[in-house]
């Protein structure tokens, strides 16, 4: 087997001081390390983002907003319940990470209290199991979507990453400026660095920005634990792409301009739409409203991005390989070894990285 489809190729030591706890203030005073030749990288910062990007160019955004979807809730006996609410199956039910779990039949209730009414509750009944993840199938007891979404604002917490364990960060610092459509789970964490000035300084160099979405799920940060990476089953994560979206990174290529994803989640929306798509083995970008399981490792043949802003991911994640097909998987490691002595933050309130194709050998 090659060392590149090898879990333990992925791996490294990263110091646990430098897994960042807190944001910076402002955002986009973040550091960001440069790579775009096959054998330089630049130390820089976020803001300066526009000085290494030209005029024509094409940055795409994932718009997905984090839900409140840690829920405390009791079972009717009164025993406490924690809930993470992954994904909405159909109106008002939703697939959820149950603790403690075992005990959760078909059939059993939770109740959330709404507010100090003590009979005043949202109750959720579990309708199945689901064997891929250990989770359950929650269904909601709620008449409208609306008022389902305003019960899950007022009793539900925002879920910061299991790694972030001493943060004053306020739930609105783990969501992007420009978060739109709510039904994501955590955060694009490439996004968290943008601010309004920075978009307009982007814009006014001519710079263009175009929004897709897609659903931070379990297929982004559940972990890689089987040794042949090649048989990693990407768990499904809703994406949406639209027309309007594919004619303007159309036209972007058509000009000679680059199209820059703004995070992982925005290359497997963009390239997972382009495997959706596919017609007669041509893949070719198109309108796209549906799910992709899409795991990218080195190997891949890029169909849409030219490049990629991202944080610094987890030893042995998806992500990492990801970022591996782009690089290469030992420069990319060196990269990382290099922004340790650098004391450069890590993970989702950490720094940044721009990376351009140019820069690959």
């Amino acid at each position: 087997m090659s060392s590149e489809h090898l879990l333990s190729s992925y791996d490294y030591y990263l110091p646990q001081e430098l897994i960042a706890q807190n944001p910076v203030i402002p955002r986009d005073n973040s550091r960001l390390l440069v790579i775009n030749s096959p054998e330089n990288h630049i130390h820089s910062v976020f803001r300066d983002l526009p000085q290494w990007l030209l005029p024509g160019d094409l940055l795409v955004f994932n718009n997905t907003r984090v839900i409140p979807a840690r829920l405390y809730g009791a079972k009717s006996t009164g025993a406490p319940v924690e809930i993470l609410l992954l994904e909405e199956k159909e109106p008002f039910c939703w697939l959820a990470l149950v603790k403690p779990g075992k005990r959760f039949k078909i059939g059993s209730e939770i109740y959330f209290r709404l507010d100090d009414d003590e009979d005043n509750f949202l109750v959720a009944t579990v309708v199945d199991r689901d064997e891929e993840t250990g989770g359950r199938l929650l269904k909601f007891q709620v008449d409208s979507l609306d008022l389902f979404w305003q019960k899950i604002e007022e009793i539900g917490q925002i879920p910061f990453p299991p790694y972030v364990t001493e943060s004053d960060a306020k739930p609105s610092q783990y969501q992007t400026i420009y978060a739109q459509k709510p039904g994501a789970v955590a955060a694009p964490t490439a996004g968290l660095h943008f601010t309004e000035e920075l978009l307009e300084n982007l814009q006014q160099k001519g710079i263009n920005q175009a929004y897709i979405t897609l659903h931070v799920g379990l297929g982004t940060f559940r972990p890689v634990d089987i040794d042949n990476i090649k048989e990693h089953k990407m768990h499904q994560e809703w994406i949406e792409v639209p027309e309007i979206i594919v004619e303007k990174i159309k036209e972007t290529k058509a000009n000679g301009g680059r199209v820059i994803a703004v995070g992982t989640t925005v290359v497997r929306a963009l390239e997972g739409t382009a495997k959706a798509t596919e017609i007669a083995g041509k893949q070719e970008l198109m309108e796209f409203r549906g799910k992709t399981d899409i795991f990218i490792y080195p190997g891949y043949s890029w169909c849409v991005i030219d490049g990629l802003i991202t944080n610094f991911h987890l030893p042995k994640s998806s992500l990492l390989m990801l970022v591996s097909a782009l690089i290469g998987r030992e420069r990319l490691l060196e990269l990382y070894q290099i922004a340790i002595e650098e004391k450069y933050r890590f993970y989702s309130f950490g720094d940044g990285m721009l990376i351009l194709l140019e820069s690959k050998n």
